[in-house]
């Protein structure tokens, strides 16, 4: 564990600079496979309005095409990936609180529906909720959504 944190400490800013954009570069494709899983097929990614925090999460703004022309807030990370339409958030910040809220009622579906006595099912919703609360703490986090 301290040869860990002694690396990290002599981590010049090119190395982290260089890890991170790693991290968005795998965590992008990541996105692109579980949309092209939904047969969603990107066209476009909107850089702009992208947002990450490496390495907790990323929530990407992508365009597609096929099956027809849409616009998804898609997210991937140290959570489940999920994707919705844009129109539901009209930032990315506002994105993270609807897949908050969202996960949360997810969670409780599958608990109301008895799913949870399956232990996998169990653990699904304890994740759903425990990535939903910190969606939702990062959300609210105003350091983290300034502009630079």
């Amino acid at each position: 564990m301290t040869e860990q944190v002694s690396e990290q400490v002599q981590l010049s800013a090119e190395e982290i600079e260089a890890r991170t954009q790693e991290w968005v570069k795998e965590h992008f494709q990541k996105a692109n496979r579980f949309l092209a899983e939904k047969g969603v097929i990107p066209s476009k990614v909107i850089q702009q309005e992208c947002r990450y925090l490496a390495p907790l999460l990323a929530i990407w703004k992508i365009e597609s095409k096929q099956p027809k022309a849409q616009t998804f807030w898609v997210m991937s990370g140290d959570l489940p990936t999920d994707y919705v339409d844009v129109n539901v958030a009209a930032t990315a910040r506002e994105a993270l609180r609807h897949f908050s809220m969202m996960w949360q009622l997810k969670a409780e579906n599958l608990v109301q529906s008895g799913a949870t006595q399956d232990p996998t099912q169990a653990k699904f919703a304890q994740l759903l909720v425990s990535r939903a609360e910190s969606l939702y703490q990062i959300h609210g986090d105003d350091k983290l959504w300034r502009e630079s």
